[in-house]
């Protein structure tokens, strides 16, 4: 099976995710910008718009990786790599949020069950890396329930940004305190 392509029913389900991510990643920008203003000069927003933007691409090009015609063994050392450094986000953030900005985490800037979320997503995602490398059809479900994992999360999390952002425009919210630091209107 080293040499053997993935048959072509994932590939029709990847067309489908992969689409999914790079609409969202357009309709993330589009919304970005009309809010600029506000996201901007929230830290809180401004880096979970980022990050919901690199977990996108990162979704966008996982479905690519799979996508494209090769081996499944090449395939497998591909979404490891995805993962691996897809990874790094929530462990940066969440060292962040516990070691380095605690104030910005109390503020709604983390949430301890999106950040176990996404820990648990790329978690998956290596696994069925590992598992595509030992030339395991069975990584593909592993990769493919922690596609969908990220999709559910990033409209999630891209609903509460947009609600926060709707609740600032409408009620005039001040700026959050961040420890000395203002997020200035």
């Amino acid at each position: 099976m080293a040499n053997a392509l993935l048959p072509d029913t994932w590939r029709d389900l990847y067309v489908m995710l992969g689409t999914s991510a790079a609409a969202l990643i357009g309709l993330l920008f589009v919304a970005t910008s009309l809010h600029l203003r506000e996201i901007v000069s929230n830290p809180v927003y401004r880096i979970r718009s980022r990050n919901t933007t690199y977990h996108l691409v990162a979704m966008l090009i996982q479905a690519a990786a799979i996508l494209t015609p090769q081996p499944v063994l090449a395939l497998g050392v591909e979404v490891l790599a995805i993962n691996l450094c897809g990874w790094s986000l929530p462990l940066t953030f969440t060292y962040n949020a516990f070691f380095r900005h605690k104030v910005a985490g109390k503020h709604g800037g983390f949430s301890i069950y999106r950040g176990m979320t996404y820990h648990a997503g790329y978690l998956l995602g290596i696994a069925g890396g590992i598992a595509l490398v030992d030339r395991s059809i069975w990584g593909m479900y592993l990769v493919t329930i922690s596609y969908v994992t990220f999709l559910v999360s990033v409209i999630g999390n891209a609903w509460a940004i947009m609600l926060g952002v709707g609740q600032t425009e409408s009620h005039g919210a001040k700026p959050v305190d961040l420890g000395g630091r203002r997020a200035e209107k």
